[in-house]
């Protein structure tokens, strides 16, 4: 397991890259991804506002950090089938970034 690290101001700018499918904070809501408010310790595949392919419905893990700092640099590899349109982000430090920013939309 890593320590959490990052920087949630540059995870917010990082997140850019995410938010045209996916919605975090106290209003957010399903969009061409699910909202990803609380997403940490979440059932993979189990928000109620999401339709979500048929391998991450049957994924059967918890959202951990470092089960999305694996899906964020290789999502296909984390869940093969999946349906997101995303290679993946490079960067750890990106990485880090974004998880510093879901981090403070924890409850």
């Amino acid at each position: 397991m890593q320590a959490a690290t990052g920087d949630p101001l540059a995870g917010r700018a990082a997140f850019a890259k995410c938010a045209s499918c996916h919605a975090v904070g106290p209003s957010a809501r399903a969009g061409f991804g699910p909202q990803l408010t609380n997403v940490i310790g979440r059932k993979a595949g189990s928000t109620a506002d999401f339709k979500y392919s048929p391998a991450m419905s049957a994924a059967g893990f918890t959202w951990t950090e470092d089960k999305l700092r694996a899906f964020l640099k290789a999502p296909s590899d984390v869940v093969p089938g999946n349906k997101m349109r995303f290679w993946g982000i490079g960067s750890d430090k990106q990485i880090d970034d974004i998880l510093a920013y879901l981090r403070t939309f924890q409850q």
